[in-house]
């Protein structure tokens, strides 16, 4: 049955039953809203998981034409205000299928391998460390990708990676006055001696007091997907070289792709998408589950601050906040903590632009401006309007993997309805802590 109200607002009744609960007995409306073309549920209202996913549900009171049977299809509390009573009702997903949904996941990915990853067609981008930096950062910019593995020729291996963070880390260093690094000597300051010089900065010495860099985290492509997930989470990287050779040593290897936690997250959707009505898990809203980060007291907090800037912030601010809260974006927002946009690590690249970084002040430019710099930029691999993918509290689990699926989205902001104030963040590794944990 479908009902118009308004012109605006559709409601669908989904079923009809009996229930009574305490004192209080009648017909049980179950119907959701039809917005902006998707099927919602309001989760300030009564709901509960059905056959049909999360439902908004309505109690009336029992007459001649509703016929009550004993029992409760649904676990409620019934509460009375000065005007009316409210149901509240929990959804009645136990643990126990909560734990065979992440169960049938792991086993999942446990038996695919790396080798599902590899694309039909496509482009991996190396670097050699002898390269100088600046150029190697124009080549990041103009390739649109965020980072890149680093080839020793010396030594015949791949030994590195540099990423968008090692730039933000060289401006800061630049913009710091008592700095040995100046813009000129990037020109012939290679990839390897900035490497060195950051495993001084980080205190990374052997046992004799030289500076070690850190090893790079590899995998090949017969590694299974849990493992190429768990090696990404546990040594906090966004992406993972798959390498292969022939050889027992390791010697002529070959870069074949940049394994991510996007591209193990499409696989779960693709095999999942079709049967999700059977993983409990997925059918959670995110504001029941310790998923992400939140402003106080509206979800389950991984524990972190959410932290979020202004577009007149500068843009030595915003950095420095990726660095310290260990964060890949921050979202933008207005005075009412509504979304504007939001500002990531891979966003520096676009100072390579007509030399940009060679004469900005990090305390004097804004978000705001920097943001402008790189929307006439074209990425290939993220695509700026998939930058602010939103969703709401009440979204299911498998509602935000489907944001994930779009090409380039790498979080999804938790916003309120109408308002878009932020509510919370949800990255990639929190979806994959959260299903692996």
């Amino acid at each position: 049955m479908v009902v118009y109200l308004d012109d605006e607002v559709l409601i669908w009744l989904l079923s009809c039953h009996l229930q009574y609960s305490f004192t209080y007995g009648g017909c049980i409306m179950q119907y959701k809203f039809y917005v902006d073309g998707e099927w919602r549920y309001d989760e300030h209202q009564s709901w509960v998981t059905s056959e049909y996913g999360l439902v908004n549900t309505l109690l009336f009171p029992m007459d001649a034409n509703c016929n009550p049977t004993m029992g409760s299809e649904l676990h409620a509390n019934m509460e009375l205000d000065n005007e009316h009573f409210r149901r509240v009702v929990s959804p009645t997903i136990s643990e126990a299928d909560v734990q065979a949904s992440r169960h049938r996941i792991s086993v999942f990915l446990s038996t695919q391998t790396a080798y599902e990853l590899l694309p039909k067609s496509g482009k991996v981008v190396a670097l050699d460390v002898d390269l100088p930096v600046k150029q190697a950062f124009h080549i990041l910019y103009e390739q649109g990708v965020p980072m890149a593995p680093l080839w020793d020729f010396s030594r015949g291996q791949f030994v590195g990676v540099l990423s968008a963070l090692d730039f933000i880390l060289i401006l800061r260093e630049l913009g710091n006055h008592g700095s040995n690094l100046t813009e000129e000597e990037l020109d012939t300051h290679t990839i390897a001696a900035w490497k060195e010089g950051k495993a001084y900065l980080n205190r990374q010495f052997d046992g004799h007091g030289r500076a070690v860099t850190r090893q790079l985290i590899h995998a090949g492509p017969f590694d299974n997907l849990k493992e190429v997930a768990l090696k990404i989470l546990r040594n906090d990287v966004c992406t993972v070289p798959i390498i292969h050779s022939s050889s027992d040593d390791g010697s002529f290897p070959q870069l074949l792709h940049l394994a991510s936690l996007s591209g193990i997250l499409k696989c779960i959707f693709r095999y999942f998408r079709h049967v999700s009505g059977s993983l409990s898990v997925l059918q959670l809203p995110i504001c029941s589950i310790p998923l992400g980060t939140w402003v106080p007291k509206i979800g389950e907090s991984n524990g972190r601050p959410l932290a979020m800037l202004r577009p007149s912030a500068s843009l030595s601010a915003a950095l420095n906040l990726l660095i310290h809260a260990q964060v890949s974006s921050i979202p933008i927002v207005d005075d009412n903590d509504s979304l504007v946009d939001i500002y990531c690590r891979s966003d520096i690249t676009a100072l390579a632009k007509d030399r940009v970084y060679t004469h900005i002040n990090l305390n004097e430019m804004t978000i705001h401006q920097a943001l402008q710099l790189g929307q006439d930029s074209f990425y290939p691999y993220e695509l700026r309007s998939q930058r602010c993918q939103m969703c709401l509290r009440s979204d299911s689990l498998f509602k935000v993997m489907e944001r994930f699926a779009n090409p380039g989205v790498r979080q999804v902001i938790i916003v309120e309805a109408g308002s878009k104030r932020v509510e919370g963040i949800v990255t990639l590794s929190d979806i994959f802590r959260f299903l692996l944990g």
